[in-house]
């Protein structure tokens, strides 16, 4: 399914990328940082249950996305290649949501949005070279190496929280990581042919349609829709349905290792937020992890120019 990538598109196309790019992806990764932050919140206001949260987020991205794609006058329609992607897209998504949700109550919001988008680069670098031609650089290699380190000291480090479900938090995590890679594989190939916007309307429709039989094992979900519903809102619209408009955008013009290193940002602004909303500890070792993770987006952005 992936390896069908286009190789009419030359190698250049594929390794060139932008600093617009760049910068919109890491905007996406930030806005996802705030995530786990609202889901915590809505489990303690409105006993928001988890599946409910990454279905109604799914759901309000899918119309956004749709009515966006018509208000901008692009069609529906993508390449026949990347039909069926759009499907193993949609399946990814609905994984990640139901994993990531649930872990973030298991784990903690700094634990578990570490983990998950921890693996998600190692196998984006892994996969990218063999599934889509991308050149494995030494500077991106560097870069990335950098980011899990830092990660890992965010997770590790003397100083940090560790709940007492840590390893099913954990475990989950992981599948949300590995759903979220094979999503960025999948959309960086349909890139090359389809237009961002429809491919994103289509892959959150696919994914809303796919968890709704979710609602079956939530149990009262009217009230919880009703006490939560402006973070809810919050989560669809900004971020979700925004911050994957732009990052799927941003994808189309930097290579999907790049991509990979740059969503660590989303980890650090769950750190930051936390730290500073929810009385989470980081000793001196986070800290450093934190300026690795800065340290390897420098690096990103030195090597681009």
């Amino acid at each position: 399914m992936l390896a069908s990538y286009d190789r009419g598109v030359p190698q250049a196309r594929q390794a060139s990328w932008t600093a617009g790019g760049l910068l919109l992806i890491g905007l996406a990764a930030m806005l996802w940082g705030t995530s786990g932050s609202v889901m915590v919140v809505l489990a303690d206001r409105a006993a928001a249950s988890p599946l409910l949260v990454g279905l109604a987020r799914l759901w309000l991205a899918a119309i956004l996305l749709l009515v966006a794609t018509l208000v901008s006058r692009e069609s529906l329609a993508v390449a026949p290649p990347d039909r069926w992607r759009c499907l193993f897209m949609g399946a990814c998504m609905a994984g990640y949501q139901a994993a990531y949700f649930p872990a973030v109550t298991l784990g903690g919001i700094v634990i578990v949005a570490l983990v998950a988008i921890c693996s998600a680069p190692l196998v984006i670098a892994a996969l990218a070279p063999r599934l889509l031609g991308e050149p494995s650089s030494r500077p991106v290699r560097v870069a990335l190496g950098l980011g899990v380190v830092g990660t890992a000291l965010l997770v590790a480090a003397p100083g940090a929280d560790l709940p007492a479900r840590f390893v099913g938090g954990a475990l989950l995590a992981l599948v949300a990581g590995l759903a979220y890679a094979f999503y960025v594989l999948a959309a960086k190939a349909s890139l090359a042919r389809s237009a961002p916007l429809p491919l994103a309307a289509l892959t959150f429709t696919v994914a809303a349609v796919l968890l709704t039989p979710a609602l079956f094992w939530i149990p009262a979900p009217g009230p919880q829709l009703a006490l939560g519903w402006p973070w809810l809102l919050y989560l669809g619209a900004i971020a979700t349905a925004g911050a994957y408009a732009m990052y799927t955008v941003g994808l189309r013009h930097v290579p999907a290792s790049v991509a990979g290193v740059t969503t660590l940002l989303e980890p650090l602004t769950a750190t930051i937020l936390g730290v500073a909303l929810f009385g989470e500890r980081l000793g001196a070792g986070g800290w450093l992890g934190a300026l690795l993770l800065l340290t390897a987006l420098a690096l990103l952005m030195v090597y681009r120019r």
